[in-house]
């Protein structure tokens, strides 16, 4: 496969991807007192699977023999980007504030390129990193509110040790998906999100053993079918796309525009008010998007990105 050369529509997507992520958390956190963490995951990865299940079983069964021969990355993948991140994010938004959570969550363009280096020998272009530092400043600065002296007042604990392990999950999910077997989309999306769905169940199963209930409410009901709709079958499907077309670094870093697109849902749907701050953070972080898809332009790191990426163009498996 070779690497766009004009990569501006997978970056689109990729904000589309980012702008559902963020209406997740704000979903999730809306209706954090009516269901229980693990709860959510469960059901959201469920009902994913049952929605896509109609369409999907038959490229499944066409595509056994590709993703039995790949059982070992796609489990991995079924694990680490349904079954862990947003179980272990969910669960660590119960112990921390969002602010810290959204800090944190900026780490994943490098973590992503630390993986990339570590498993597949991908040297990163100066560029990249400078665009990488860029947007995470932007994330700081919508996060401290411009506020500099925020960072003092910064405190870490358990909760944000489980969103660092979320963070994890999620980076080497990115990098691994260039292993993902040459199958139709709809036949990986489907599997990975039934492996993510059988990892959770034991652990919805002990929540309920617990005590742990849900408040079946009309909120409860739409919530749910939100995020079984649009950042899970939507997102997943443009996310793994976009990571084919302009590589997991570069993928990852669209994460940075969590914050802001959190804050102009806020704006938008609970009247919080917009900043000076969110405008400059904003600028930044697109900067360096911007700065990142210049490296692109080098034609040693096409060819380079290009290789590490093979085999990861299946938006047209068949």
């Amino acid at each position: 496969m070779t690497q766009e050369k004009n990569p501006l529509a997978a970056y689109a997507m990729l904000g589309l991807v980012v702008l559902l992520w963020a209406g997740n958390a704000i979903v999730a956190r809306a209706v954090r007192m009516d269901i229980p963490p693990v709860t959510l995951a469960f059901l959201r990865w469920s009902l994913a699977f049952l929605i896509i299940a109609p369409f999907a079983l038959r490229g499944v069964w066409r595509d056994r023999a590709a993703l039995l021969a790949a059982w070992k990355p796609v489990l991995a993948l079924g694990l680490l980007g349904v079954g862990a991140f947003n179980t272990i994010l969910y669960t660590g938004l119960h112990y921390t504030t969002a602010t810290n959570a959204l800090l944190l969550q900026a780490a994943i363009p490098a973590c992503v390129m630390l993986l990339d280096r570590f498993f597949f020998g991908v040297h990163a272009h100066r560029w990249q990193i400078c665009g990488v530092a860029l947007s995470i400043l932007g994330v700081a600065g919508i996060v401290f509110r411009g506020d500099l002296s925020a960072v003092l007042g910064l405190e870490l604990g358990m909760g944000d040790a489980i969103v660092l392990a979320a963070v994890a999950a999620w980076s080497l999910y990115t990098v691994l998906l260039r292993l993902r077997p040459a199958v139709a989309p709809a036949s990986f999306i489907a599997v990975t999100f039934a492996i993510g769905a059988v990892a959770q169940l034991t652990f919805f199963l002990a929540e309920r053993q617990a005590g742990l209930q849900v408040n079946w409410t009309p909120q409860v009901f739409a919530a749910l079918a939100y995020v079984a709709l649009l950042p899970s079958l939507v997102a997943y499907f443009i996310y793994n796309w976009a990571t084919g077309k302009v590589g997991p670094a570069r993928a990852g870093q669209a994460i940075t525009m969590m914050p802001l697109f959190g804050a102009l849902l806020s704006a938008l749907l609970l009247g919080e008010a917009l900043h000076t701050y969110h405008v400059v953070g904003m600028a930044l972080i697109l900067g360096g998007i911007a700065l990142s898809a210049l490296a692109m332009r080098h034609p040693e790191r096409r060819q380079q990105a290009a290789g590490a990426r093979q085999g990861a163009a299946l938006e047209d498996g068949s």
